[in-house]
């Protein structure tokens, strides 16, 4: 039996598909379709429920998923949830767009998320003590890097903002935080993070800047699916 076999949720049916313990996570389904089809040799389809795309297929040799998530913390939340505790994936690897916030970024700059400052108040279910700090897994970071450097991509190591708002009514919330170091602004991070590390798994979110806010510059939306592919191979690398 497939480890996959029969298990299903209200937004997962994999319909037996085996879901790789590897998985990559862009949050536009979208991106999942482009990455199964110009990426993976063989892909099947294990979900469309609700149009959140995912597919099963192998890299050089090695099996690999990849599935949307939507947007926010919440749609985040929910799909690596139940993609660690249901269908037991042990690698989550966000690959997603950002806005920089930080003078010396630009557009297509690859930022690798060390560790997340966040609005959100996530973490409050896990009723811990204190401040948790909220990191991506050591080892994918360290290979993550790695690789980047090896294909000579520009990257930026550091901490991310995961935020819940889009549409801030403080217009002055941003510069407060890139005084702070913070790189860029996404928004899923932060529940991808914990969730992992309240099941003990591994975690990374790789970023493309696809918007400088202070700038005012922006790539396009078709751009955002198909041609940040730097950030789509050195998560395949991962694997």
């Amino acid at each position: 039996m497939k480890k996959n076999e029969l298990k299903e949720t209200p937004h997962i049916k994999p319909n037996g598909v085996e879901i790789a313990e590897t998985i990559l996570l862009p949050g536009d389904p979208l991106r999942a379709k482009f990455i199964a089809e110009n990426f993976l040799e063989n892909p099947i389809m294990f979900n469309e429920v609700r149009g959140m795309l995912g597919y099963t297929g192998e890299y050089k040799g090695k099996k690999i998923s990849v599935m949307g998530t939507g947007m926010g913390t919440p749609s985040m939340a929910l799909y690596s949830w139940e993609l660690i505790n249901i269908f037991g994936v042990k690698n989550l690897i966000r690959i997603g767009s950002c806005g920089a916030i930080q003078d010396n970024m630009n557009l297509y700059d690859i930022v690798l998320a060390m560790g997340v400052a966040t609005d959100s108040n996530y973490a409050h279910q896990f009723n811990l003590p204190g401040q948790f700090p909220i990191t991506a897994s050591y080892q994918l970071l360290e290979k993550a890097k790695k690789i980047a450097d090896e294909k000579n991509y520009k990257v930026h190591v550091g901490n991310v903002l995961s935020s819940d708002i889009f549409y801030n009514a403080d217009q002055t919330a941003l510069e407060k935080w890139a005084k702070m170091g913070i790189l860029s602004v996404e928004m899923e991070t932060v529940g991808l993070y914990l969730n992992a590390a309240s099941a003990g798994v591994k975690a990374l979110t790789i970023l493309t800047v696809s918007d400088h806010i202070f700038r005012n510059e922006q790539t396009t939306q078709e751009e955002r699916q198909t041609a940040f592919t730097n950030m789509m191979e050195i998560a395949l690398e991962l694997a």
